[in-house]
């Protein structure tokens, strides 16, 4: 019911429109409509009012809600269901229990503040109010398991093609770690539940980060973060910028169920900033480090790391990537 308002708002431009008339539209009472209105205007949205003329949209909130993203958002599947909530800990933690409820594939959830933010490796990842795009996608590839990093490479990717439309060039540090100048603009988090021969689901958490100023991001991570504001030299428009991200997911998504991993392959490579670099591999659990030079990905994403000892193959999900020093 508020969408249709908004819509029939959004039609209406700078004009009013009468309550009776939007009453008649929708087939419901002038209260319920003088309701809706009340709400939408809790939300953050300026719709004034005057006698005998009606209403009219004059701002809509720079807030992430469903009916803002929607609008004018050309997917097919990402973004169709979307779950709003002001804060929450973890976008994922939601996304996991309404796909196991059974959540249509595409479904969206996005937060304004999200208190428990993760990457990799489970490391924090700074989320503060209305600053960034903090949000998780629940996915239902027909792929196995072992092949479930190709959603981790399709979100960079996605995030990548995204800033382009802005005129914003992204690094990609394989796997998927989005740069500027070295300092990180994003996290993204894939998670799943999956059985031996199979896929229940995938939730593709992403963190980015856009209108943070380099003084607002906690000292410990200050000279490692930074934002697509600072880099942009101005505000982005929250909103312009959560559908771009989403409809080059869904774009990708479709090209991979179409044709398969490798033209997201070639379009990560198009962004990659480690290939060519000589790297120092950590893994997880620091019990083995090794120094090499990374020269491609594989079909599945592992990265080929060339050493004295021969080519070995990192997966993404064992170690931490540090450029050699010296």
């Amino acid at each position: 019911m508020r969408s249709t308002i908004l819509k029939i708002l959004r039609k209406a431009g700078a004009s009013y429109i009468s309550g009776e008339e939007i009453a008649k539209r929708l087939g419901v009472s002038r209260t319920a409509v003088w309701k809706h209105i009340r709400e939408l205007r809790e939300a953050g949205y300026d719709i004034v009012s005057q006698s005998r003329n009606g209403y009219a949209l004059k701002v809509a909130p720079d807030r992430l809600l469903p009916e803002e993203i929607k609008n004018g958002l050309r997917t097919k599947r990402i973004g169709r269901d979307i779950v709003f909530l002001e804060e929450i800990d973890s976008t994922n933690n939601v996304a996991k229990q309404l796909a196991a409820q059974g959540a249509a594939e595409g479904t969206v959830v996005v937060a304004e503040e999200q208190g428990k933010g993760r990457g990799r490796l489970e490391r924090p990842y700074f989320c503060p109010k209305g600053k960034g795009i903090w949000f998780s996608v629940i996915l239902r590839p027909q792929f196995l398991p072992r092949e479930a990093p190709k959603c981790t490479f399709l979100a960079a990717v996605a995030v990548a093609m995204a800033m382009e439309r802005f005129g914003l060039r992204a690094e990609i540090k394989w796997p998927n770690d989005i740069l500027h100048e070295g300092r990180k603009l994003t996290g993204i988090l894939t998670e799943m539940s999956a059985e031996l021969d199979g896929i229940n689901y995938i939730v593709i958490g992403t963190g980015i980060n856009v209108n943070i100023a380099a003084e607002e991001f906690p000292e410990d991570i200050r000279d490692k973060a930074t934002s697509l504001s600072q880099m942009k030299g101005e505000p982005l428009p929250r909103i312009a910028v959560f559908q771009a991200v989403l409809e080059a997911m869904d774009e990708l998504w479709a090209l991979l169920e179409r044709e398969g991993f490798a033209p997201i392959v070639e379009r990560w490579r198009k962004y990659a900033v480690t290939l060519g670099q000589e790297v120092h591999v950590i893994g997880a659990a620091k019990k083995e480090t090794f120094d090499g030079r990374a020269v491609d990905i594989d079909e599945e994403g592992a990265l080929l790391v060339e050493t004295e000892e021969g080519m070995r193959r990192v997966l993404a999900g064992d170690v931490s990537i540090r450029p050699k020093q010296g």
